[in-house]
């Protein structure tokens, strides 16, 4: 028999026992929903989950590089505020899940995809993941080096190259991405714990790079008053829709994994309102702060520097940029752990719920990251921007798609935990697989990618027609096509599959004595 499930009066829905499911092979510890009790977390720890997780190099980095691309501090702040907004609204949507149920991001999609068919998802999100927990590694790497390079000399800095690179800047990499692996390895209170502690410490390296660069430059006269080179007119609006986009796709991953943080919530209050004063809150001003940093090093030093390490390292003071280069280091480790390495070990898990823990799925995300070679992904603002960010929102924006229209239309914000964990149960479907939301997300992404293309004057793995040339204006705005085609088609597909799967659980319940209240009950 399986275990009930009791709504608490506050929403938040647990299971009686979860002694029944224990013996499944889609359950572990780290899967399972959190019991309501250890629900504790506050919203002080979103708020704070998302400073260490916003208050980072790429994250400055990505501000930055709209400077490289051409817009001014306006255009640039408009264009990061916007994407931050729009994006919240699915995470907030699938964070509700998280809360109200426990459970993390793949057990989620277990109820839309099947069972087995959640792997399809989760393993999409983990990938790209892994490329990203590489990029972070990568730049972090790259602080290292130029902070023992100022403290050591130039016999560091100068070592002799391997593969394109002093092998000291490998050496940096490797001992950064060694740090990274201890922490995940004791498990998600130790990540909790250092996401606390370094929160109001990570905004000191960007803040001292702008105050260095304002004093330099003169104040901020000179940089509010730099025009902007592409104007206002079509040129602009040519750069600003694929922008946008990658200023989307850069927390699309989190728009979907964030119940891996939100079952920790102690309400819905706290995670809703933590989230709202976090994200826009704090990614705003690290925006301020890059492109402020930036557009005043294109005064002083006659080019757009996007990556900060490398502008810290023009300063003259070596305690300077010391000072500078540890706070950055320390906001990547915390921004790395959180959005980076939690959701693909969860996933990983996942999809070996018996052999791989949370802290194995970390250590493989780990591997991958160093396989997929970040350094490359990071070389570039267009390939940055254009081939990463924007091919991978388009994907990630057909799961969160899915989800949404089956969380909160398909659904109604109503499942069975202990079905989540089942083989043959309620979301079993077929063979463990849903048709509907495998074909709703390949279309949606082909919807949103298909016209992938490389800009003209840029490098890219893209041809410059698009892969489907039909579809080469579709690709700009990338998410928003592969949510919107990704929400449709789902719907279109499920909705009258869930018409005929109600009535029979309305005809069965009325059997039984429960009647709707009963139904409505059980499901939470």
């Amino acid at each position: 028999m399986a275990p009930s499930q009791t709504v608490r009066p506050d929403g938040r829905v647990d299971l009686s026992d979860t002694a029944s499911i224990r013996g499944s092979r889609f359950f572990n510890d780290e899967l399972a929903p959190v019991p309501v009790e250890k629900r504790t977390w506050t919203t002080y720890n979103y708020f704070a989950l998302w400073m260490g997780m916003a208050h980072n190099i790429p994250s400055y980095a990505l501000a930055s590089s709209l400077i490289a691309l051409g817009m001014n501090w306006l255009q640039a702040l408009i264009t990061i505020t916007l994407g931050n907004l729009i994006v919240l609204v699915p995470m907030l949507l699938n964070s509700h899940a998280g809360t109200k149920y426990g459970i993390p991001f793949p057990v989620y999609a277990r109820a839309f995809y099947g069972v087995r068919g959640a792997n399809f998802a989760a393993l999409l999100r983990a990938f790209i993941a892994c490329g990203w927990f590489g990029i972070q590694t990568w730049v972090g790497g790259e602080a290292i080096y130029i902070l023992v390079g100022k403290l050591v000399g130039g016999g560091w800095r100068h070592a002799a190259q391997l593969g394109g690179q002093p092998w000291t800047l490998w050496l940096s990499f490797a001992v950064f991405w060694v740090i990274q692996m201890l922490i995940i390895w004791r498990g998600m209170e130790a990540v909790r714990r250092f996401e606390n502690w370094t929160a109001p410490l990570v905004s000191v390296g960007f803040l001292i790079l702008l105050a260095y660069v304002l004093v330099k430059a003169g104040g901020l006269g000179p940089i509010l008053s730099e025009p902007a080179r592409l104007g206002w007119g079509g040129t602009f609006w040519k750069v600003f829709a694929p922008s946008l986009m990658g200023m989307i796709a850069f927390w699309s991953t989190l728009s979907l994994n964030m119940p891996d943080f939100t079952r920790f919530g102690g309400s819905q209050r706290k995670q809703v309102r933590g989230q709202l004063l976090g994200l826009p809150t704090t990614m705003t001003f690290i925006a301020i702060v890059a492109i402020l940093t930036t557009s005043g090093g294109v005064l002083l030093y006659g080019e757009a520097i996007w990556d900060p390490a490398q502008l810290a390292d023009r300063f003259s003071s070596p305690a300077l940029v010391v000072v500078a280069l540890v706070a950055l280091v320390l906001a990547t480790i915390s921004a790395n752990l959180a959005a980076n390495v939690v959701s693909p070990s969860y996933d990983f898990s996942n999809a070996f719920p018996r052999r791989i823990t949370f802290a194995v799925g970390g250590l493989i995300t780990g591997v991958i990251g160093v396989l997929i070679q970040p350094w490359k992904l990071y070389s570039d603002p267009g390939i940055y921007i254009f081939a990463w960010l924007g091919f991978y929102g388009g994907i990630l924006g057909a799961v969160a798609g899915v989800l949404v229209a089956g969380y909160w239309v398909v659904r109604r914000r109503r499942l069975d935990l202990a079905g989540l964990y089942t083989e043959g149960g309620r979301y079993w479907f077929r063979a463990g697989w849903s048709w509907q939301a495998l074909v709703a997300t390949v279309a949606g992404g082909v919807l949103a990618v298909g016209g992938a293309y490389t800009a003209p004057g840029s490098s890219g793995p893209f041809p410059a027609d698009g892969l489907i040339p039909f579809l080469k204006p579709v690709y700009d705005y990338s998410w928003v096509a592969g949510l919107v085609g990704g929400f449709v088609i789902y719907l279109a597909l499920a909705l009258p599959g869930r018409a005929a799967e109600s009535a029979i659980e309305e005809e069965n319940s009325e059997r039984s004595g429960q009647g709707r209240l009963g139904t409505a009950a059980m499901d939470g």
